[in-house]
């Protein structure tokens, strides 16, 4: 019999891969191995397993997360926000796509746009499966993350598209996906992953395989960017003034408030299911019942700038 081992690539198996944080500080990709033969071989089976989801038909959601209260509230507030986010990052794939200077970029950048719109596809589904109705689902998660949406995902939407869209930048719209989008909320999604594994098995499986996803991606686009920035030295601080403009932008927003709210919500419902966490480690040497919302919300802050200084450094960019 052929094993996972033999068929798909460490990175892109469900079983084998590290996790997001390890994967996106190491793994070291390009976008001619990371070609639509690539996508088409490793993914579907590799990290979805066949399930559009990405998580395991024999894992249902537990009685507990069905009944209304803050441990649902939280993960509802959490995927509708990061369905948004998905489909927002879809969307202005579709420049890099169309203005990719080669195929390798355009083909990989095809794949991830397919990522990014089955990541908003995969938290939609979770919603679903919480008992949202299909005809009340757009409705539904306008009214648990429009607002953090308008604070959030819109100027970075704004400040990509000026990139991407109307200067048709596709060195720079690579760098605002890698580095200021995806390097500074893959640590958040990490976090997510962790946090909902003793209460809501699905939501995990599902933060998991679009981390695996997200792994590919980070490693790719810093690949793409560090092939650039050798090819042409005097390109540098034009690319460094955009860093610059991105980061000032990313601390103006109140993203630290929006994880703060969600991390005292997801608290009460730690507090009230304790009996369902037992001693399961967030980190190790941490039990999550041990753990804050102050303290969670630090730690997801931290990866997020080591996550970020190492996707600088690895581009050849001071962080």
């Amino acid at each position: 019999m052929t094993t996972s081992v033999e068929k798909f690539p460490v990175e892109a198996d469900r079983h084998r891969a590290p996790g997001l944080l390890e994967g996106a500080l190491r793994t070291e990709l390009t976008p001619e191995g990371c070609d639509l033969g690539y996508w088409f071989r490793a993914v579907p089976e590799g990290t979805l397993g066949g399930d559009p989801l990405g998580r395991s038909a024999d894992v249902p959601v537990p009685d507990h997360m069905m009944v209304d209260g803050p441990l649902r509230q939280a993960v509802m507030q959490e995927l509708a926000f990061r369905s948004m986010a998905e489909e927002k990052a879809a969307r202005a794939i579709s420049f890099l796509v169309a203005y990719a200077p080669d195929l390798a970029g355009m083909d990989f950048y095809t794949s991830q746009l397919m990522d990014e719109a089955r990541h908003a596809y995969a938290f939609r589904g979770h919603l679903l499966e919480l008992g949202v109705p299909q005809d009340e689902l757009a409705a539904t998660m306008e009214s648990l993350a429009g607002v953090d949406r308008d604070a959030v995902l819109n100027p970075l939407e704004e400040f990509g598209l000026a990139v991407m869209e109307k200067e048709r930048d596709y060195i720079g719209g690579v760098i605002t996906l890698t580095v200021l989008v995806e390097g500074v909320l893959a640590p958040t999604a990490e976090l997510s992953e962790r946090k909902w594994r003793p209460f809501d098995a699905p939501a995990a499986e599902i933060e998991r395989a679009a981390g695996i996803d997200e792994i590919r991606h980070l490693s790719v686009g810093t690949t793409i960017v560090r092939r650039h920035v050798r090819r042409h030295p005097e390109d540098l601080e034009r690319i460094g003034e955009l860093v610059a403009r991105g980061m000032r932008l990313w601390s103006e927003l109140p993203v630290q408030q929006m994880t703060f709210r969600r991390e005292r919500l997801y608290q009460q419902g730690l507090d009230q299911h304790r009996d369902l966490v037992g001693d399961y480690e967030l980190w190790p040497g941490r039990r999550l019942v041990d753990t804050t919302a102050e303290e969670r919300m630090l730690a997801a802050a931290e990866w997020s700038r080591v996550t970020q200084e190492a996707r600088l450094t690895d581009m050849g960019l001071t962080p």
